[in-house]
Formats: structure tokens, sequence, C-alpha cells
């Protein structure tokens, strides 16, 4: 796999999960991504699990394999001034950095995107933070950490999240994190190729909290087009019906069917005579006038059949899920056949290990998930001599403790 971004070289200092996931879908889709990791221990989440029981060394972190797989590792201790100079040695070689410190952090080590930018002038330099970075925007809140949960409930993503009587909820996966990575890949492939058609590169960055009122821009125009301010709002939309969860035999399966033909369609295939005869609920906005009898007496229809059978009934017929468990997930022919449980080799484990696929899929140019996530300095050696540096200064440094060797 070569990947629609082969040849694109990008200087990763990222850590935890909102900078490496973004480099990582940079990197199944076939850049070369170079992690820059602390010599004492690097990226925290090769620590964090989880490890697999034949996994005696902890070696293989379940976390820092999902988002790290593809990229190369070199140790730097950036907090020496031999550390700094290498990096500065390796900068003009590549076309992007991407980092996700806090403010002023690589300022302080001298390696900000304006010194980069005046030894690099095509460089892209993408920043992922809680809050943003002054160049773009001044936030008050800009020297506020920040992770996940906290972008979640600022972004507005949790104020609609939760049940019907009010109690908010965080969504469970790290979306916090995962939007603003999204966002910032679609940035970094932007700004790429506007430096490679005007020859100048930028910063660039995106605050977590925006990501996440990005991707909520519903309760933005709920606000201003009709003042309202949405709260939280259970399994089911706010005015489209059938449109939420609903309870089966053994679990719950999703429905949305808010136009008339997949209404009428929905009761025909439960049986439900008594909702498409109903004049009351002839159109969505009838529906939408008895929302609380359309909600309970669906839940009770399909609350007789199993997730199995209900697949059966409705499956093609109308749009229709069931809420699937990840062991499920691993069963189901739909994801064998996009590529979805991606297979990496862990050596001394028995048999590969999946992570999440690539969602993007290309017809000429194939992306996916290439090999494991690197050890710590795996690939120290290799990669400073391809950027032409001596085995006898690759040496002296590596004795000065300026850089570190798997």
């Amino acid at each position: 796999m070569s990947g629609p971004l082969a040849g694109l070289k990008i200087l990763d200092f990222t850590q935890a999960l909102a900078g490496p996931f973004c480099t990582q879908q940079l990197s199944d889709l076939g850049a070369d991504v170079v992690k820059v990791e602390a010599v004492d221990g690097g990226d925290l989440t090769r620590n964090s699990g989880p490890f697999h029981e034949a996994d005696a060394e902890r070696r293989f972190s379940g976390y820092f394999q999902s988002v790290n797989r593809g990229k190369k590792s070199i140790a730097v201790d950036l907090k020496t001034p031999e550390g700094v100079a290498l990096i500065k040695r390796l900068a003009p070689d590549f076309d992007v950095v991407v980092e996700n410190f806090r403010v002023g952090v690589m300022d302080r080590l001298g390696l900000s995107y304006e010194t980069l930018a005046v030894i690099n002038p095509k460089l892209v330099y993408a920043a992922i933070r809680g809050f943003g970075d002054p160049r773009t925007g001044a936030s008050p809140y800009v020297d506020w950490p920040a992770y996940d949960v906290v972008a979640q409930a600022m972004g507005g993503m949790i104020g609609v999240t939760g049940t019907a009587d009010g109690t908010p909820l965080k969504i469970g996966p790290g979306v916090g994190d995962t939007i603003p990575a999204l966002y910032a890949a679609l940035g970094i492939v932007s700004a790429v190729l506007s430096a490679r058609q005007t020859g100048e590169g930028q910063f660039l960055d995106v605050a977590m909290t925006d990501a996440v009122l990005g991707v909520s821009e519903r309760i933005v125009h709920q606000h201003s087009f009709g003042h309202v301010i949405p709260g939280p709002e259970g399994n089911h939309h706010p005015f489209l019906l059938p449109f939420g969860i609903y309870p089966a035999a053994d679990g719950f399966v999703a429905l949305a069917c808010p136009t008339d033909h997949f209404f009428r369609a929905l009761c025909g295939a439960l049986d439900a005579d008594d909702l498409a005869n109903d004049p009351d609920l002839a159109t969505g906005r009838l529906r939408a006038a008895h929302r609380t009898r359309v909600i309970e007496r669906l839940s009770e229809l399909t609350a007789r059949h199993t997730k199995a059978e209900l697949k059966r009934r409705l499956g093609g017929v109308v749009p229709f899920g069931p809420v699937l468990n990840v062991g499920e997930i691993a069963e189901d022919p739909h994801f064998a056949a996009r590529g979805m449980l991606a297979e990496i080799d862990c050596e001394g484990l028995p048999g590969p290990m999946r992570v999440a696929g690539q969602p993007i899929k290309f017809a000429k140019t194939p992306s996916g998930v290439r090999r494991r996530a690197p050890d710590l300095g795996e690939d120290t050696a290799a990669v400073l001599a391809e950027h032409g540096i001596g085995e006898d200064e690759i040496a002296r440094w590596k004795s000065s403790g300026a850089i570190r060797e798997a």
C-alpha cells in the first residue's frame, strides 16, 4: 500500500489521543510519519494498556498501538541543546510538523513555528490545543489544560446528550479528541496543497472545543433561527419521528423512519396496522404531535422480537440497524468486507492483534494499516541516517543522551 499521501513527510511531536489520532489518519493514507518521543519513556499511552496476557514485558499497549500504527519512532531529548539542534537539522526535509502541547511549550524549547519556518519556508505547522492558539485567536482560556470530556462539555455536545429528564451524559468514545484530530488532518492536507501551489507554508491550529461545536452545529441554528436552547434529547430526535433507539427482546435497535414512505413500510414490516391506518398519524407533523404515543407503541412492537428477527424484518426495508457491541461487530460481515478490523503483528503475541481500520477507501491508491506501532526509538538510527547524519555523529548524540535507540 502506498496511499494518496505517499511522499508526504510528517514530523510528529504529538502524544495521548488527539494529536496521534490525527497523524495516524495521515499515516494510514500513506504519509511517512516520524514520531518524536521523549527519551525517558516516550508517549504516556505506551503504558496505558490494555496489555495482552501474553505480553509479559508490557511492550504492546493496545491504546498506543491503535493510534500510532504505521509510524516510525525517534527518541530525542528536546530539553538538551543537542536534541533541539537535531530537530532543526531534520526540519528542512519535512513537509509538516504536528504538535499538541500546551501553548508556549514548543516556543520555549526553541522550536516554534516562527523558528522552524525560517529554516523551512514551505513548512506546514499544525497544533491541536484545548482552546486554540493565540496566533489565530486568543481565547481567554488559552492557558487552561483540556481533555476529551472538557471539550465535549464546553463545545455543547454533552449539553444535548443525556436522559430525557435532563441529566447530561458524556459520549462514550473520546470524541473531544478524535473530532479535532480529524479537523486537523483536513487542515494539514489543505495547507500542504496551498504550500505546494504557493511555495509558502503556514501555521494552523484546531481548538478541541471549537471542533466539538463544529460537529454539534445543530444547536447553533436551533438557537439562532428557532430561539431555543436545546437540552438532553434522550434516545430520540427532537423533531423527527421515528428517529431513535427502540428496545428489542435482547438489546436495542436504531430506527430512522421520519418520512411517510418509510413510516408506512415500518408499520407493514411490524404488522402495525393500527399505526398505519390511523389518520392522526398520516404525516410527519401529525406523528410529531403524538410523539409519546408513537414511541411507546413502536417500543411495544420492537420489544417482541430479537435483534436478529428485527434485522430480517427491517433490514433493507427501512433505515435500521441493531445496536452492536464490539463482540458483535467482530462477527458482522459488513466490517469484514470493509476491512474495518485491521490486523497488526506484535512479536511474541499469539496471532495478529486487531485495531480499528481506516474508513477512507480509495479505488486507485489503497490506504490502510501498514504495520504495528513502533517501539520507543526503534527508528532513531535509520531515520537520522536517511537524513544524512553519519554514524559517528549518531554515536556521539547517543552517548550524550540526546537520543535513544530501542
